[in-house]
């Protein structure tokens, strides 16, 4: 919930953004697996009034990667010391490789559609990757769901 001092000038509460990260990694700031250090103060980000979404970025996962789903939202990475999920488990073997063939389906409540594609990055189920569908296309992230298949939803 923002903070009235941060919703009155329109700028998203930073307080907030540290709370939903912690809920994430389950690990407060400065412990083991949790934020190296609180969002910078200073960062004015327009206020979001979609709920922030959040995913591991990066192979090792030691950034958390927060976006405003709203159009025109923002985004920000939020680097996590000694990513607990590392040490209390050995790292998910890779589902996808980079480079490799995939399907991309894009799915929403009643529908799915597929497409072959390509990933641009490895990763373990779960982890949120960039695919393309041609040599020629705009990357997009996808979750990969199982080897060799990534799910684009659509809410």
């Amino acid at each position: 919930m923002p903070t009235a001092a941060a919703q009155a000038r329109g700028f998203h509460d930073l307080v907030a953004i540290d709370a939903a990260i912690a809920a994430f990694t389950g690990a407060g700031i400065g412990v083991p697996g949790g934020a190296n250090l609180p969002v910078d103060r200073r960062m004015r980000l327009a206020q979001c009034y979609s709920p922030l979404a959040l995913s591991w970025y990066g192979n090792r996962q030691d950034n958390v990667l927060v976006q405003c789903p709203d159009v025109g939202g923002w985004r920000l990475f939020v680097a996590v010391s000694g990513n607990g999920r590392q040490g209390a488990a050995p790292m998910a073997p890779l589902a996808v490789a980079r480079g490799e063939a995939i399907t991309i389906a894009v799915a929403g409540e009643g529908f799915s559609v597929t497409q072959s594609g390509e990933a641009m990055e490895a990763g373990a189920v779960g982890a949120w990757i960039r695919v393309r569908t041609s040599a020629k296309a705009t990357p997009i992230r996808a979750q990969v769901s199982r080897p060799g298949l990534v799910i684009v939803p659509v809410e």
